[in-house]
């Protein structure tokens, strides 16, 4: 089963109720290239007012030696643009963006898909009738994709897995599998 979209104890019976939880932003990888951005645009910042004071603020090299202008004042703009990002990804860590569950509920005849935006959370639901198919949507290549899609009456694809590194193709074809067998649809794609 897939780590991303895994089911979760549902309320209702195993036959009318399927939910699957997503996981957001709060991953390893994550952690550790916001820590990494904020470790280096802290640096570059003590680095700057180092060579602006003439004073060193860091215990490695002798960054009070630095000419202030272009040296200095660069490594503060490459500073000041680190410390940004670095604020963006914490942002995007602390709300788990694009955390959230698809619950497909036969005894409402609704799919409530339900993500964590950026500043509110993401709700739709859709009638379990306008469901056609499931797709398998995956393109190898340099920019490679596999992700689930439901095939919805008159309207374009809806992909319902995670954004991010491609799930193996065997682990997405068991969960498209289960979601089609769920919703008695056709699996395409495969």
């Amino acid at each position: 089963m897939s780590a991303d979209l895994s089911p979760i104890p549902n309320k209702g019976t195993p036959e009318t109720l399927f939910v699957q939880e997503i996981k957001g932003s709060r991953k390893l990888s994550n952690y550790l290239i916001g820590s990494m951005v904020t470790i280096g645009g802290i640096g570059f910042l003590l680095a700057a007012f180092s060579s602006y004071l003439g004073k060193d603020f860091l215990p490695l090299g002798k960054p009070s030696t630095l000419i202030f202008v272009p040296q200095g004042l660069v490594m503060g703009i490459y500073g000041i643009l680190a410390s940004a990002l670095s604020v963006y990804l914490w942002r995007m860590i602390s709300i788990d963006y694009g955390s959230g569950q698809n619950s497909f509920d036969k005894n409402s005849g609704l799919l409530k898909i339900t993500r964590q935006g950026f500043f509110n959370k993401i709700d739709i639901d859709i009638p379990l009738n306008q469901i056609k198919a499931v797709k398998l949507d995956a393109r190898e290549g340099f920019n490679s994709r596999r992700r689930l899609c439901l095939r919805i009456q008159s309207k374009k694809d809806l992909p319902i897995s995670k954004v991010g590194s491609p799930q193996p193709l065997l682990e997405l074809e068991e969960e498209g599998a289960r979601i089609a067998k769920f919703l008695s649809v056709n699996l395409e794609g495969v």
